[in-house]
């Protein structure tokens, strides 16, 4: 079985919350580098700080979301990814993305798919009453947060939460089933069958390649 380690590409809008989890845990894969749609991107500065090669492609500069999906991709093709991974890049994909690296981009997602697609997860789980709310990752497929979930974290809504609050939980939760999601990717464990994943043990993983995973 191949044990060659997995490169991963980290794509960014904001703070990037849930680098220090990535960066700070064992994936099987090293992140080679780290991309924003935004050059004010505060988690660049974590790429900077610790070496990794990053890159900004303003979503500004085109005219179409295809225009900026095919730039993107020729610009992370550069660093060869077998894993892209999207922690809170803030940008609906078209096929032209999604297509590019099926099978080996995912996403994390402030809500428990499919409840809460979308924006504003926190407060909208408020307003609906919910008794459990969470985070999910998730392979990445045309249709919007609809793809083949790998994990889930579940944390309660208290009565006194507010979006803010509730947030702030969900985070800790991302924190461990983030890294926990994509060192499965990189070991080979994840068989994808129409919407399910089902998670192998390590002594029969077969590692998932370029070309041997479809969603």
């Amino acid at each position: 079985m191949t044990t060659a380690r997995k490169r991963i590409a980290v794509l960014i809008s904001g703070r990037g919350s849930n680098l220090p989890s990535l960066l700070g845990n064992e994936l099987a894969g090293d992140i080679v580098v780290i991309g924003s749609n935004k050059a004010d991107a505060k988690g660049l500065d974590i790429a900077r700080n610790v070496g990794i090669a990053n890159f900004v492609v303003s979503h500004k500069d085109f005219a179409s979301r295809e225009a900026f999906d095919t730039a993107m991709v020729a610009a992370l093709n550069v660093y060869r990814p077998h894993l892209v991974v999207l922690a809170g890049f803030m940008r609906i994909t078209t096929p032209v993305f999604t297509q590019a690296f099926a099978g080996r981009l995912i996403n994390i997602h402030p809500a428990l798919l499919p409840s809460f697609p979308g924006l504003h997860t926190h407060a909208r789980a408020i307003e609906e009453g919910v008794k459990l709310h969470g985070s999910t990752v998730h392979f990445v497929t045309p249709e919007l947060d609809r793809g083949p979930i790998i994990a889930q974290a579940a944390v309660h809504v208290e009565d006194d939460d507010t979006a803010e609050t509730l947030a702030a939980k969900v985070l800790l939760q991302e924190h461990q089933i983030f890294p926990y999601a994509v060192r499965l990717f990189c070991e080979g464990r994840l068989q994808v069958d129409g919407l399910r994943v089902r998670t192998l043990p390590k002594s029969t993983a077969t590692v998932i390649d370029s070309a041997s995973a479809r969603v």
